[in-house]
């Protein structure tokens, strides 16, 4: 048995989704109490497209264990996938009532909550992952997240600096650092952290953009003019190129204007 578990797994791995699905039908004739059987045959269905068979099996899984937290996160995943996010929810909510303690359970319903716009909802739970591991930078990242999409910038840049005490090596952090800065009007800081960004990664593209907006808010056209014409470079939208060049002829009338005075 354990030789045609290790075959139903190598064709998964493989991404020969159909053949593991046989494998797997084939091994459940015989051993039909496993749950982890059940969720990988689903986790299959599932990368094929055949989702209510998927759901099927990821619930027959958790009659069998309904403590086996991997069920709960693939067939929340599934939900989400198909912007059924109330189904999500509930799922994930049973999840956390038959495993209070299980701060992955917690971390993935903040996660939905907030893409369902229940911000007070992911703050809760992610106050709680926090409280019970203070050095869980994820979940800094995404309360700082939530606190910017509620305004609340102050505590966005917080959960923001907190996620840097333990990761510095993340571009997107000073991106979005560098945004909440620039929403509470600290536009140095803001210009700091939009370079700290390229200075991790110099082909970050939307950090160039900020800061050529930034300095053309300051009148800086010089340095605005070098962050927009390097923003042109990279390999965008062809309507985004052609806004950003008029953007650039503009600071150019501008400056020449300036010139001649």
């Amino acid at each position: 048995m354990d030789t045609k578990i290790e075959k139903a797994l190598e064709l998964f791995k493989k991404k020969e989704y159909e053949k593991a699905i046989d494998a797997f039908v084939s091994i459940l004739e015989t051993v039909q109490d496993n749950a982890e059987l059940y969720n990988n045959l689903a986790l299959c269905y599932s990368y094929t497209g055949a989702f209510e068979q998927a759901e099927k099996f990821y619930l027959k899984a958790i009659t069998i264990n309904p403590k086996l937290v991997q069920i709960y996160i693939n067939l929340a995943d599934l939900y989400f996938k198909q912007g059924n996010f109330t189904y999500a929810i509930d799922l994930l909510q049973a999840a956390s009532y038959e495993m209070p303690e299980n701060l992955i359970i917690a971390h993935y319903l903040a996660r939905v909550y907030i893409e369902d716009s229940r911000l007070d909802l992911a703050i809760d739970e992610l106050e709680k992952i926090l409280e019970a591991q203070p050095e869980n930078y994820d979940a800094y990242y995404d309360l700082g997240r939530v606190h910017f999409e509620m305004g609340n910038y102050e505590l966005a840049i917080a959960n923001f600096e907190n996620v840097l005490q333990f990761k510095e090596d993340n571009e997107w952090i000073f991106y979005y650092l560098g945004q909440a800065y620039e929403a509470n009007n600290e536009v140095d800081k803001a210009l700091t952290n939009h370079m700290k960004a390229i200075g991790l990664n110099e082909t970050f593209y939307p950090a160039y953009k900020k800061l050529g907006i930034l300095f053309l808010a300051r009148n800086d056209y010089d340095d605005a003019l070098e962050y927009f014409e390097e923003y042109v470079k990279f390999d965008l939208p062809e309507d985004e190129i052609a806004n950003t060049k008029k953007v650039i002829d503009r600071i150019n009338k501008v400056k020449c204007g300036k010139c001649s005075e």
